[in-house]
């Protein structure tokens, strides 16, 4: 995926000005890279992820999938937001399943393929069970395994761990390493934590305050596989601390 010199601004309420989210972004995400997106707290990058995915339009800008223009169009990506977002009434199984159908798949192919998977991540006896007697961490595999299967070659991961508690969520972050190593889609994710897009990523993008732009961006130099060891890398640390002074309130802008 390309995006390409992309602005968002929307228009004012009864006469307040107009609000400028996205100023002139322009990144590439290639074939089964891990890219990850950070930033101060209402830099748009929420507003981001609704223009990949077709949900709202830019004032100017494109984006490109395969070399094509998606922008205003939907199906193109798939998707995992904050919250799991599962259909309450209908058991973990066809929550995946149906997404499968939609995708394409016949019912039978897609339950297989659904029973298939919830066995390799450990969630085979949840299969037949509702959503809400899954932990948030289970729930957040479940969706997260909606999105893998869906046939999208990009997955975009916005903030999947942020309410959970800090031990399922170092869970979850090898987990989902584990899985994404040995899938290889190509992703991109949206995190508050410096620690996390460290571990995870191949490239991680610094966005400034709203109105956004690609203020820097860094290559992650750790060999993989990685594991949580990684923290208490001299490296890492450094790095880290680098990544923090970008963000800070008063780090110039650009």
């Amino acid at each position: 995926m390309e995006v390409s010199a992309l602005s968002k601004r929307f228009p004012g309420k009864r006469g307040t000005p107009e609000k400028a989210v996205l100023d002139n972004v322009s990144f590439r995400v290639d074939d089964g890279e891990f890219v990850t997106l950070i930033g101060p707290s209402g830099s748009g990058k929420t507003t981001l992820f609704h223009l990949i995915g077709g949900l709202e339009l830019p004032t100017s800008g494109d984006i490109l999938l395969h070399g094509r223009s998606t922008v205003g169009a939907r199906g193109h990506i798939a998707y995992m937001p904050q919250q799991a977002s599962l259909m309450p009434w209908l058991t973990v199984s066809a929550n995946i399943e149906l997404s499968l159908t939609i995708a394409g798949l016949g019912k039978r192919e897609a339950r297989g393929l659904a029973r298939d998977w919830l066995a390799r991540i450990g969630l085979d006896a949840a299969a037949d069970q509702y959503p809400d007697v899954l932990s948030g961490g289970m729930q957040q595999r479940v969706s997260f395994l909606r999105a893998l299967l869906s046939p999208q070659r990009l997955m975009c991961l916005d903030e999947p761990f942020s309410a959970l508690d800090a031990l399922t969520r170092q869970h979850m972050q090898a987990w989902l390493l584990s899985l994404w190593e040995s899938n290889r889609r190509s992703v991109l994710f949206v995190t508050h934590s410096i620690e996390e897009a460290l571990l995870l990523s191949d490239r991680i993008l610094v966005m400034s305050a709203a109105p956004a732009s690609i203020v820097r961006e860094v290559a992650v130099p750790f060999p993989r596989p990685r594991s949580e060891a990684l923290w208490s890398d001299a490296a890492f640390i450094r790095l880290k601390q680098e990544l923090y002074d970008m963000l800070r309130p008063d780090a110039a802008r650009g």
